[in-house]
C-alpha cells in the first residue's frame, strides 16, 4: 500500500508540473487560452491531481480539480466544434 501511496504522489506531482507549465507558457504568450496544447495540458494535468487526491484524500481539492477538468472540457468541446467548423 505504502508503494501505491508513493506512486500516487508522484503521478500528482506529474500533474502539477503539466498545470504550471501551461501557465507558464501562457502567461510568457508561447500559448494561448484557447490553443489546443494550453486546454490538453490542464486536463490531463487536472486528472492526474485528481488521481493522487484519492490516495490523499482533500475534499476542498477534488472540488478544484473536477471544476477545472470541466473548465478544460469545455474548451476543448469548443477547440473541436471550431476546427471542424472551419472545415
Amino acid at each position: 500500500m505504502k508503494i501505491l501511496m508513493s506512486c500516487a504522489d508522484l503521478v500528482g506531482m506529474i500533474g502539477v508540473f503539466l498545470v504550471l507549465v501551461a501557465y507558464y507558457f501562457l502567461n510568457i504568450n508561447k500559448m494561448t487560452a484557447l490553443s489546443i496544447s494550453y486546454l490538453l495540458l490542464n486536463f490531463i494535468g487536472s486528472w492526474l491531481i485528481l488521481f493522487s487526491l484519492f490516495f490523499n484524500w482533500n475534499l476542498s481539492s477534488v472540488i478544484i480539480e473536477i471544476a477545472w477538468i470541466m473548465i478544460s472540457l469545455i474548451g476543448l468541446y469548443r477547440y473541436l466544434k471550431n476546427r471542424s467548423m472551419s472545415q
